[in-house]
């Protein structure tokens, strides 16, 4: 059994740094961008453009109000927290950023940058569910500890978790934004996966309140075609990809196999979005 490795009493502490703004407190130096480099371990590898584009617009005109949390690390120093400033800073054309450096081990900075994303009230419900597992299953931690480190209840991150179990199919809902954390959790009362699907379209069509799923979820039930081919979950590496897109396109995209064939489903509301989705897909002025 692998070892667990502690957090020590620094962790919270650090943690606190990576929020040094709300904190009150100065950076130690201002480090040019030059020097600064991203942690390839950094959890969340995605970040919304419109959202970066906004806050590389604050900085324009604020600078960086919220130092970033770097270690030195050979020539260079590497982020801690912060890659979202920092990526925003570099839209933003500066030279230099505000830091504030510490001696900080490799296994605390997988830690700290998985923390801070946690922290953030942007993530997807199964987000925040593939972060869990990934610092429990990476760093040796149990659900107890994992609470204590985010200031949760056991409880929030078992239930959080167990959104990993819902099939495919309802995954993809939540991820839409189409089904709440509260309706997937209702939904996992369900026994089986085509139960579960069932219910789950039943909830998005008829626009079931989390209330009203988990009173059909306590007598819903499916009648199962046993001459139906059941549907083969599709690979972690489509789910991956859909999701990149729905970010970088602003807009739903379905990554699915229909009769043997790999589709990607791009969903748009007007020709306007059409025009706007095709620029982004082929360059600016490709639409006409």
């Amino acid at each position: 059994m692998a070892k667990k490795s502690g957090l020590g009493k620094g962790l919270g502490l650090l943690v606190g740094e990576a929020d040094a703004e709300t904190a009150g407190m100065r950076p130690d130096s201002v480090l040019p961008l030059a020097q600064i480099r991203p942690n390839k371990g950094q959890p969340r590898k995605l970040f919304k453009p419109d959202e970066l584009a906004e806050l590389a617009d604050s900085i324009k005109q604020n600078g960086v109000l919220q130092p970033l949390l770097v270690r030195k690390k050979g020539d260079f120093y590497e982020i801690v927290a912060g890659e979202r400033r920092y990526q925003a800073a570099c839209e933003a054309g500066l030279e230099e950023v505000p830091v504030i450096i510490r001696e900080i081990s490799d296994d605390d900075v997988f830690k700290l940058a998985l923390i801070e994303n946690l922290q953030r009230s942007d993530l997807s419900p199964l987000e925040e569910a593939s972060g869990y597992r990934q610092l429990i299953k990476e760093k040796g931690l149990t659900q107890e500890e994992l609470a204590k480190i985010l200031s949760k209840s056991r409880s929030t991150i078992t239930n959080t978790l167990r959104l990993l179990d819902l099939p495919e199919e309802v995954q993809e809902l939540v991820d839409e934004g189409r089904l709440t954390a509260g309706h997937a959790r209702a939904i996992l009362a369900v026994p089986s996966d085509e139960g579960r699907v069932a219910l789950a379209h039943k909830v998005v069509s008829e626009h079931l309140s989390v209330r009203q799923t988990e009173s059909l979820a306590a007598t819903f039930s499916v009648t199962q075609d046993d001459d139906r081919p059941r549907r083969a979950p599709l690979p972690q590496s489509f789910k991956r990809a859909a999701r990149q897109m729905r970010l970088a396109l602003d807009t739903n995209v379905r990554v699915k196999n229909v009769r043997g064939k790999n589709k990607i489903e791009i969903e748009f509301s007007s020709e306007d979005e059409l025009a706007r989705i095709v620029d982004l897909l082929a360059g600016p002025g490709t639409w006409s």
